[in-house]
């Protein structure tokens, strides 16, 4: 039984490194980004003072919630990967490549881009994982710039607008990695550290769920198993080792991660925290607002209207998780990010006159690299201010 096991999680782990392909949209998906400003092409350089890049992942019925969550997320200078999942159907792959393609401001700049060959995910499984790590391989290889990765699904919100997190962010150094982590598992130990199971979507076209094998395994000893949010935002740096792994570990536990339950919940933590080069730069946090159940149940609470005061005062930039069109969901836009239905979220990329500052329905070449932050951003420098202070940075490090 042991040798099976084994053979066959080496023969699923090779099917990790193998979902390398990219969409044909109507956007062109070039090697390096180029911006078309203009006719004129001001420039391809990217002015704002830090990028972003995110993976988007959606799935079955998500197609509403993944398009308004891309208005009020979008910004010129970032980079947005999307995932919809194979278990959409093929009309929702259709309707969301034609939104991503008619869209003139994605289409002008060319920063918004879809996984053509999908993978199955299947919820806990390695295979959120796989999709992950294929994203930041894509978007290593196809953006020559940008400072941090983030993941989101359909069901997270942003509660500022990205001019704000881009100036909140400007003066950071760029070797942090937002990665909440623990290494007190508790009954994480006995539940996801001992069982081996196997993710039938890594060579399946036809979701099921988990197999769970019988024989347990101990815990490991050349490692030490953190675990922690699914939700992070990584640097550039990291990204790269975890794509090219010149030191080994981050296959290494790729290979242990394949048969081990919400991997997502584990593998980042315990890559960063055993690694000699990157376990200093962790601050630990997620920068997501999320409402669990007392006592906590599989899936945090859906948000609505009589949490926004404490998503508000959370600081935080992210939010989850939001039902289809929740009353809530309106209340932020109007709120916090200007944006009105079928426009995009307040910024100064797009922003008119004073008076029509909340309308934002397309791209102003002129100011291309102008930045005009508000209140989010006021909120979210004080989160950051107090997580890297030299007390609390340095209690937030890998133990």
């Amino acid at each position: 039984m042991g040798i099976k096991v084994l053979v066959v999680s080496l023969m699923l782990t090779s099917i990790l490194f193998s979902f390398l392909h990219l969409i044909p949209t109507r956007l062109t998906t070039p090697t390096q980004p180029i911006i078309n400003l203009t006719k004129s092409n001001m420039s391809i350089t990217n002015p704002y003072p830090v990028t972003f890049s995110y993976l988007i992942s959606a799935s079955k019925g998500d197609s509403v919630k993944l398009k308004r969550m891309l208005y009020a997320l979008y910004h010129p200078g970032n980079y947005y990967l999307i995932h919809m999942d194979y278990e959409a159907t093929e009309a929702e792959h259709r309707d969301i490549a034609e939104f991503v393609g008619g869209n003139p401001v994605f289409g002008q700049v060319g920063n918004v881009w879809i996984v053509g060959k999908p993978n199955l995910v299947t919820y806990r499984g390695p295979t959120m994982l796989a999709t992950t790590i294929h994203a930041l391989a894509l978007l290593l290889r196809t953006c020559s710039r940008w400072d941090w990765f983030i993941n989101l699904s359909a069901s997270d919100y942003p509660l500022i607008t990205q001019d704000d997190l881009i100036h909140a962010f400007s003066d950071l150094p760029r070797d942090l990695n937002f990665i909440q982590h623990t290494s007190h598992l508790g009954w994480k130990l006995n539940k996801r550290g001992k069982p081996i199971t196997i993710d039938p979507a890594l060579y399946s076209l036809n979701k099921s769920e988990l197999w769970w094998v019988i024989k347990q395994r101990t815990l490991p000893t050349a490692f030490k198993l953190y675990t922690g949010s699914a939700w992070t935002m990584l640097s550039r740096s990291f990204a790269e080792y975890c794509v090219v792994g010149w030191d080994n570990l981050p296959r290494t536990l790729l290979l242990y991660y394949t048969n081990f339950v919400s991997s997502p919940e584990g593998y980042f933590q315990t890559l960063i925290c055993n690694s000699e080069d990157y376990k200093n730069t962790t601050i630990n946090h997620d920068l997501h607002y999320i409402s669990w159940d007392t006592p906590p149940k599989q899936h945090p609470r859906s948000l609505g209207l009589r949490d926004f005061r404490r998503m508000v005062q959370s600081n935080r930039p992210f939010a989850r998780k939001f039902k289809e069109n929740t009353p809530v969901l309106k209340k932020i836009d109007q709120q916090l990010l200007k944006r009105r239905r079928g426009q995009f979220a307040y910024g100064g990329w797009c922003s008119g006159k004073e008076k029509t500052q909340s309308l934002c329905s397309g791209l102003q070449s002129e100011n291309y690299g102008v930045l005009r932050p508000g209140p989010g951003s006021r909120r979210l420098k004080s989160l950051l201010t107090k997580l890297i202070s030299t007390r609390n940075h340095q209690k937030q490090q890998c133990r």
